[in-house]
């Protein structure tokens, strides 16, 4: 019996039972759309939490005031308490390190901005003119904060676009008066929309010079201070020296926490990469029950067709073949169910995309690749037992069923 023949005679068994084949590449469909799906919901959440991190600059180096206790970074006692509060005199002496280029000291709280009889809650960011380029923003209007002495802040206001088009509506918003809480401010510029991100939506952001913030909020304390190293190559020692610089205006004690932007992302990039692998393990436990279903499939049909069989040995077909035949019949179920699986996972990671744009569920390579591997070899290895127990049937015992 020639291979051609062998495939066909594995094809015509495939197709002459519509409805087991049809459940039996449902099955397996369902497992390979499984695993494209939960690993491109993983990998995308990776992907938009290194994005997320990355917008926040490059190179940076994060001063918060408080000590973590792990000595590494946690989310959740990012915000600690601390005994000495980080002052913008403490970021103007961070300047002195030669391994910082810029930086940026942020003061943030919440309060009323109103205009025209309009009023709404907004988050304040005081900082100072190096923001825009440490935080890599873009303006869509005007000019950013004044360079100016930080301890005398100017009475003038960048917003966002949401606050632009609440308040202004389609009147234009630079020059215009403001009043924020008990000050009047001028607006100088609007940022550009960027949506929201990790930590705050600069879209309802209100960004002020860093005295006036404090002035407002009647506080002396900074909520963080953006340190941009001048290479990546200098990130560690501007870690380590705006450690020490801290270190000695404290007297001595180290009560704040730098963290450094490759840190926090690595840690992400870890986390999430181990999360993608354990849902796509998840995911594959169902191509082991498709699998299942192919074998319970094919040892019915050898029931079925022991007639058959019986007569393919009569005539002289080795149990070679017919182990081989069963086994490509296997092979053709695993196969399309596989790809009809692939089809159904990528839509389903487009129709992710489509209603989240800002998400990238995108499947990665690795899983698309051992989703289908998976389910051919799953197919196979689940098809042994039947083509086995096909190959043994006695020819006369076969015919005297048939």
């Amino acid at each position: 019996m020639r291979l051609a023949d062998t495939f066909r005679f594995a094809r015509d068994a495939a197709t002459g039972n519509p409805l087991r084949t049809a459940l039996s590449v449902l099955a397996m469909s369902i497992g390979v759309a499984a695993v494209v799906v939960l690993t491109a919901l993983g990998d995308g959440a990776r992907r938009y939490v290194v994005d997320q991190f990355s917008s926040l600059g490059t190179n940076l180096v994060i001063v918060l005031p408080g000590r973590s206790g792990t000595g590494g970074f946690n989310p959740a006692t990012a915000i600690t308490s601390t005994p000495r509060d980080l002052t913008v005199d403490d970021a103007a002496a961070i300047l002195r390190s030669p391994a910082v280029k810029r930086l940026a000291p942020l003061a943030v709280g919440l309060s009323e901005i109103s205009y025209g009889g309009r009023l709404r809650e907004a988050t304040v960011a005081g900082t100072t003119a190096e923001f825009l380029e440490v935080r890599r923003m873009d303006l869509a209007q005007g000019r950013f904060l004044p360079r100016e002495d930080w301890n005398r802040g100017s009475s003038v206001a960048v917003i966002g676009s949401k606050i632009r088009e609440e308040l202004f509506g389609p009147e234009p918003a630079i020059g215009q008066l403001v009043r924020l809480g008990d000050r009047r401010l001028r607006v100088v510029g609007v940022l550009k929309s960027t949506g929201q991100g990790l930590g705050m939506n600069t879209d309802e952001l209100v960004i002020v010079p860093v005295a006036l913030a404090q002035a407002i909020f009647n506080s002396n304390t900074l909520f963080r201070i953006l340190v941009e190293a001048k290479s990546r190559e200098a990130i560690p020692q501007a870690k380590d020296q705006t450690l020490e610089i801290i270190k000695s205006r404290h007297q001595g004690e180290e009560d704040v926490t730098v963290i450094t932007q490759d840190a926090v992302l690595a840690t992400f990039d870890k986390l999430l990469s181990a999360l993608t692998l354990g849902v796509a393990g998840i995911a594959a436990i169902s191509l082991a029950v498709a699998g299942i279903l192919v074998m319970n499939v094919m040892l019915v049909a050898v029931t079925q067709r022991t007639g058959e069989i019986g007569l393919l040995k009569a005539l002289g077909a080795p149990a070679r073949t017919i182990r081989l035949a069963f086994l490509m019949e296997a092979a053709m179920l695993s196969t399309v169910g596989a790809l009809v699986g692939y089809g159904l996972g990528q839509a389903g990671a487009f129709a992710i995309r489509q209603f989240f744009p800002v998400f990238p569920a995108y499947a990665p390579q690795w899983a698309v690749i051992a989703g289908l591997g998976t389910a051919l070899a799953t197919g196979l290895i689940f098809g042994v037992m039947p083509a086995r127990r096909a190959a043994r049937l006695d020819p006369v015992e076969a015919l005297m069923r048939r």
